[in-house]
Parts: C-alpha cells; structure tokens; sequence
C-alpha cells in the first residue's frame, strides 16, 4: 500500500492512542522512520527466531504499515507548518496596509460624526483595544458602522468603497493570521496526529528491538540490526 493508504488504514487506531501515551519523537522523524524499515527487512529474516520471544509474523508485516502511516503523517505535518511559513511572510507584507486602513477609516469616522456623540462614542469603542485579532475586528466593527450611518460620511465625500474594502481586509487577514499562528498554537491537530503515528509506530518497534536483543544477546552480528545506529552514532 502506499503512505497514505497505510495512514487511512490505521488512523482510528491512532485517533484512540490515550492521550496519557502519546510520546513526543526523540530523533528526527524521518530517521527514526528509516530505522524502522531498516529493522523490518532485518527481523524478517530471523521470524522463526522473534516468534520464540513472543513476535509473530503478523507483528513483523504490521511493522512497514506502521512506518507508512508515520512518514504520510510527517508529511502532512511539514505541509501545514509550510503553509503557515508562506502565511506569515504574507502577513508580515500585507499588515502594515490593513493597520493603515484601520487608522484612516477611524480618522474619517471621527470627523464625519464629530457631531453625534453617541456614534464618537461607538468609534472610541471600536478604536479600544490592542493586537492582531483586534485590528481585523475593528475593521469589520467599521465596515457595518459605516453602512448603518452613510449620510454624515457623504457629507464629508467619504469613498463608501473604503467599507467594502475593510470587511473584505478583514475577512482575508483573519484568514492569514489563523494559518499563520497554526504551527504556534498549542494542540495544532497536524502535529497531534504526526505524534500520534510516531507512537504507534514506536510501541512496536521497541517490541521488536526488545525481542531482538533478548534472542540474540550472544548473537553481536544478528543483535546490531535490533539496535539504534542514529543513537549509537550521536552518543
């Protein structure tokens, strides 16, 4: 099967790992991956061996479904922290003009309704507050403040366009700004499931390697494949 077809096949299994198990990888996944399809081709050859240990043939074919639901997972994890990367560079270039229209808009707004101190007072509430998600809300909040009062901006020939564009700014830049926050944000789902995979992926790998060890501890050319070379090379 392929990657992704090995991650549909198991993902309820993986969906139901308790939370209390899940473990966070410890080597980069992708070489802990590689290990894990290194180890499968080995142990394969000592299966009547394994089985005496307790590791049966369906254990030893379970191990490359595993491992390729464990490398789609990773995938689809650096799929969403690169759109959040690409997300943030547009945030960072396209903010400072939705920060500038914010600014503008209350500037006309609080000219036009110079007049109207209950309409000054809905603008000073708009202009409270501090931060991202903030501006997006005030720009929205000024956009339906300006449709409910279009006569006092006439008077001051206000661009009535300026309020399509502030709740179309502000819909664009709510949308920047959650997939840019995605790889921030505690929980973020792809990475649960890449943690998930790893653990499931992980949880038989030690079986296996523990096996190994204990049948083949007089056996140092047989033991070497049950043992970790990136952790032996990084030690």
């Amino acid at each position: 099967m392929s990657n992704s077809e090995d991650f549909n096949a198991l993902i309820d299994v993986i969906k139901a790992i308790p939370e209390n198990q899940i473990r966070i990888p410890a080597i980069p996944v992708n070489a802990y991956v590689q290990e894990a399809e290194d180890l499968y081709h080995w142990c394969k050859d000592d299966a009547a061996e394994l089985a005496k240990g307790g590791i049966t043939a369906e254990m030893i074919e379970e191990l490359p479904v595993r491992t390729g639901a464990c490398r789609e997972a990773q995938s689809l994890w650096f799929k969403d922290q690169h759109t959040s990367k690409e997300a943030k560079k547009l945030w960072d270039e396209q903010s400072p003009s939705a920060y500038d229209l914010r600014d503008q808009l209350l500037h006309d707004f609080r000219y036009a309704f110079r007049d109207n101190t209950q309409l000054l007072g809905r603008v000073s509430e708009v202009a409270d507050g501090t931060g991202h998600a903030d501006m997006i809300q005030d720009l929205n909040d000024l956009a339906v403040l300006g449709r409910e009062n279009p006569d006092p901006l006439a008077a001051i020939n206000f661009d009535v366009t300026q309020l399509d564009t502030a709740a179309q700014t502000a819909d664009a830049m709510a949308e920047l700004l959650a997939q840019s926050n995605g790889d921030q944000q505690e929980g973020n789902p792809a990475k649960i499931i890449r943690d998930r995979t790893y653990t499931h992926l992980k949880q038989l790998v030690d079986d296996i390697r523990a096996c190994g060890k204990y049948v083949f501890w007089k056996k140092p050319d047989r033991l070497v494949g049950y043992e970790s070379q990136y952790y032996k090379k990084h030690r």
